[in-house]
């Protein structure tokens, strides 16, 4: 222990000594006094003196602070009133007055910490009460009994000697404290309140001491002079006349003088009009004001300033209360008539509620208001009493539910449904106990409504929303567009504790429910829903959910959507066979089925070369059925191949049948929910690109049945005159190796379609089927799949430039098709018109008449023998090598065009079929220029 620490024990020990001890050693004027008064000190043992210690040391070793927080103007609220409370409502302005006095002093001999002196008092006079009422085993002791109890220090004893001893050491220390202050008075008025405690009441209230105070300044002169008369002793104890001579009692009656001169009007008076206006209700001389737009008091009455802003911050409640009556009555009123919404009718139900128990607090406060409010002296004072100031004790309450309600009326004058719900909410978001749980339980009936119509929907699929308040809005649309179309989020309606994903689980629970009950004819979602509802521990029926109950929301409709969505597509594959349906798209107008396509398009082919408007619908129909019997496509269902059929699509003058012939597939409800009519355009679209892309590789390969080395025989070729062998064997080799060129490009393309393309995105569209947990996810599937075979296909509108290109290098493939077919048509008539001239070449006559006959002829080579059929036949020859020429060139540049434009592409699978095309750098050897355009 340091000397600092030895000295502050020292220190305890010497105050306890000295206020437990009354030895005559003490040679103040004071120690003397007391001596005279106490000539028979009582000297405490040592286990007294030791046990006081203690508990001095312990208080003021603790380190323990005080439960509530340092708030001046809260402390003296409260000693107000408990003062009141108990009755002693001029004790608590007593109170007010000398407190106002002892928080003005400022200055040497003032008191810094003010709420340290107001909490001690407080807890003074709570312990006081709590020992009276408190049986001990402990003997009085003064000082020491309430120490030794557990209480704070006993300041004042009523019966034994021994307290008064200690009653006069602590005269002493007071006198000592006295002479601690600078200021006279403020010393006097602080010794004065310690000396009163000194006295103290039998009530252990802070009444009398309280009312000591009024009379700090005079309580040394009436103490001086009742020890010098010797006077007024009774038992030891110094007993002081409260009022000898009546000066309070004259000094209200001036008061009450005063007040009449300077009012016109009583206050009970006021305090009634003042209840009227809360009511909404003119009173005697409180009305409401229109141009001041609340209630106030006529500025003829003379009422102090004061009175009268007192009464206008309490008619503030009455202005509210008619703001909020008025809300009520308007939208009761105007029901049904301007739409004001289930909702809307529970705030207003909520507010009323609220209403009525501002009645009954009305009701209270005016049976108060019928006792008058006593003026005079403290005796005929009565507790159960209405004044202006209890007015705004009472109204502290009311007026912060009432200003809140007023706040949510002027917000929701616009709003209703959801919308106003999400705005009531926004205020519930409050630090403020009271307002918080306001709120709640307006919030509760408010959103009743509200959550009813989420329950209905998320386990009946059903949607009563007569007002349009519910967050999801429906459409009429049909059957194929209930799923897209039919129900949508309101965003405007959504309230902010429901949060966007669980409005999208809500929409889809409900959509899934109508979707089975509509589409698919189905009732097994009520097991469904049941079944959830049972797995969350929620009910079915009305009322089951509520504002606050958000987990318990989300739980209900997380478990019903699992269930129904589930239900949903067990449906969807199993009765429905939507994997089927797919592959039989995949199949058919995708060209899948690779005999079917070739079959249909060998007995098809006839019948599309000629004009459009001349073909026969229901003969391309017979066709169609006859390349499915004669395929394997006969061994799938009747149910899928009876939707296949012929579509003929629109066409323009001079258009051939391959250009409006077209498959469509009909899916049927609840198929058509997925393939729906876009979806079925996209499909068409594809197929069309298809069919064109086979139409080509079929004329390539009519081509070279057409050019194949046994069609040229040997004994022809030596037949021929030099010339015309070098020019056949030229242009022949010029058709040969634009075939070749051609037919590389078109297998390669036609590899990249349909393994590249059909082939992996159909097991992607397999993948993410069996992923799938709702039908959002098998349509977002279905939709993925399409998108990436329109885009990879060059269909897609990234890639219309390309498309563009590509198409016209099919129709430079079908021109060398019609040019090559004409190449071999005129060589096969060359050779047998050759032969025939070697045959009758040694009949000259004969030979001269069948040329005559065949040079009338179109195209005839045998017009002035064999002279003239050689000169004709080159000429065809050159024609021909000359036209291949120009195809080739013209099918040359715009290759090269669409090649070089396959690097930029967004989709990275052109590139893999950029790398086939040019594979062996052909193109890029013939075309150093472009090399930095292809790579």
């Amino acid at each position: 222990m340091d000397d600092g620490d030895r000295r502050a024990v020292d220190l305890v020990k010497e105050l306890v000594h000295r206020l437990l001890s009354t030895s005559p050693s003490s040679t103040t004027t004071s120690s003397h006094q007391h001596t005279r008064l106490n000539p028979n000190p009582i000297i405490p043992s040592d286990q007294q003196y030791h046990q006081a210690l203690r508990y001095a040391i312990r208080i003021l070793s603790s380190r323990m602070t005080p439960s509530i927080a340092a708030d001046e103007s809260a402390m003296v609220e409260s000693i107000k009133r408990r003062l009141a409370t108990q009755g002693k409502s001029s004790d608590a302005l007593t109170f007010a007055d000398v407190y106002t006095k002892f928080s003005s002093k400022t200055g040497p001999g003032s008191v810094r910490n003010k709420w340290a002196v107001l909490y001690l008092l407080k807890t003074v006079s709570e312990d006081r009460k709590i020992q009276k009422h408190q049986s001990t085993s402990v003997a009085p002791n003064g000082f020491l009994s309430s120490a030794l109890s557990g209480g704070l220090p006993e300041l004042v004893g009523s019966e034994s000697n021994h307290n008064l001893g200690l009653r006069n050491d602590r005269s002493k220390v007071l006198n000592n404290l006295q002479g601690y202050t600078d200021n006279s008075k403020d010393s006097r008025g602080l010794v004065g309140k310690l000396g009163k405690m000194e006295k103290g009441n039998s009530d252990g209230s802070l009444s009398d001491d309280f009312r000591s105070l009024n009379c700090v300044g005079d309580t040394s002169r009436v103490l001086r002079g009742k020890v010098e008369a010797g006077k007024g002793w009774s038992g030891g104890v110094l007993m002081v006349s409260k009022d000898p001579e009546n000066l309070r009692d004259m000094a209200y009656k001036e008061f009450v003088n005063l007040s009449k001169e300077e009012n016109e009007v009583s206050e009970d008076v006021l305090v009634r009009d003042v209840l009227y206006a809360c009511q909404g209700i003119d009173g005697k001389y409180v009305k409401y004001d229109k141009n001041e737009d609340g209630y106030v008091l006529p500025d003829w009455m003379k009422v102090p300033r004061a009175t009268r802003s007192v009464v206008r911050k309490l008619c503030e409640l009455g202005w509210l209360f008619r703001k909020v009556k008025g809300y009520i009555s308007e939208s009761m009123n105007q029901f049904p008539a301007q739409d004001v919404g289930t909702v809307g009718q529970a705030f207003c139900a909520a507010l009323q509620d609220e209403l009525s128990e501002y009645y009954k607090l009305l009701a209270v406060l005016e049976g108060q208001a019928m006792n008058p409010i006593p003026l005079g002296s403290e005796g005929t004072c009565s507790g159960n009493y209405l004044s202006l100031r209890r007015l705004s004790v009472w109204f502290a309450e009311p007026i912060v539910k009432m200003r809140l309600m007023a706040v949510l009326v002027d917000n929701c004058k616009s709003l209703k449904g959801g919308a106003m719900a999400g705005a009531i909410h926004m205020h519930a978001q409050h630090g403020d106990p009271l307002v918080n749980d306001f709120m709640k339980r307006l919030l509760r009936r408010v959103c009743s409504p509200l959550f009813e119509m989420v329950r209905r929907w998320v386990l009946e699929g059903e949607l009563e929303d007569i007002f349009a308040e519910f967050f999801i809005v429906s459409q009429p649309v049909k059957d194929e567009s209930l799923w897209r179309e039919g129900y949508r989020l309101h965003a405007a309606m959504l309230p902010a504790f429901i949060s966007q994903s669980l409005a999208k689980q809500i929409l889809r629970t409900g959509k899934s429910i109508n979707f089975l009950r509509v589409c698919c004819d189905d009732r097994g979602w009520a097991d469904a829903a049941t079944e959830a509802a049972a797995a969350v521990g929620t009910t079915t029926t009305r009322g089951s959910l509520g504002y606050g109950e958000t987990d318990a929301l989300e739980s209900l409709v997380t478990e019903a959507a699992k269930r129904i969505d589930k239900h949903l597509l067990e449906l969807m594959h199993k009765r429905y066979k939507f994997k089927e349906h797919c592959l039989a798209i995949k199949r058919y107008l995708l060209l899948g089925q690779g005999d079917f396509v070739q079959y249909l398009m060998d007995i098809v082919g006839p019948e599309l070369s000629e004009p459009a408007n001349t073909i026969s619908s229901f003969k391309l129909a017979t066709l169609l059925e006859s390349a499915i019997t004669s395929s394997n496509a006969q061994y799938d269902g009747c149910d899928i191949r009876a939707r296949l059929r012929v579509k003929m699509m629109p066409h323009n003058t001079g258009d051939r049948g391959w250009d409006v012939f077209s498959l469509e597939y009909d899916a049927g409800v609840p198929l058509n929910t997925v393939f729906t009519e876009s979806v079925m355009t996209r499909y068409i679209r594809v197929f069309n690109f298809l069919w064109k892309l086979r139409r080509v590789e079929h004329a390539l390969t009519g081509t070279w049945k057409t050019m194949k080395p046994n069609c040229i025989t040997s004994h022809f070729f030596s037949k021929l005159p030099q010339a015309v062998k070098l020019q056949l064997i030229l242009t022949s080799r010029k058709c040969q190796v634009l075939w070749d060129e051609m037919n590389h490009f078109v297998s390669n393309l036609q590899y990249y379609i349909m393994f590249e393309v059909l082939e992996v995105s159909w097991s992607n569209l397999v993948k993410e089927m069996e992923l799938s947990k709702d039908l959002d996810d098998l349509l977002a599937a279905h939709g993925k799949y399409l998108f990436s075979i329109l885009e990879k296909s060059l269909l897609g509108e990234r890639s219309q430039e390309l498309n563009k290109t590509l198409f016209v290098l099919f129709d430079l493939i079908l021109r060398f098709r019609s040019l090559a077919d004409r190449l071999y048509e005129g060589i096969n008539e060359l050779q047998s018109r050759t032969t025939e001239t070697s045959i009758n070449s040694g009949d000259k006559v004969k030979s001269r008449g069948k040329s005559n006959d065949k040079s009338s002829e179109p195209g005839s080579w045998l017009g002035e023998g064999r002279k003239a059929l050689t000169q004709r036949a080159g000429e065809f020859l050159k024609n021909m090598g000359n036209d291949i020429d120009v195809i080739g060139k013209d099918y040359t540049t715009i290759f090269e065009g669409f090649i070089s434009q396959l690097p930029v592409q967004k989709h990275i699978d052109l590139k893999f079929l950029m790398f086939r095309l040019n594979f062996t750098e052909f193109y890029s050897q013939l075309q150093p220029i472009t090399r930095g355009k292809l790579f």
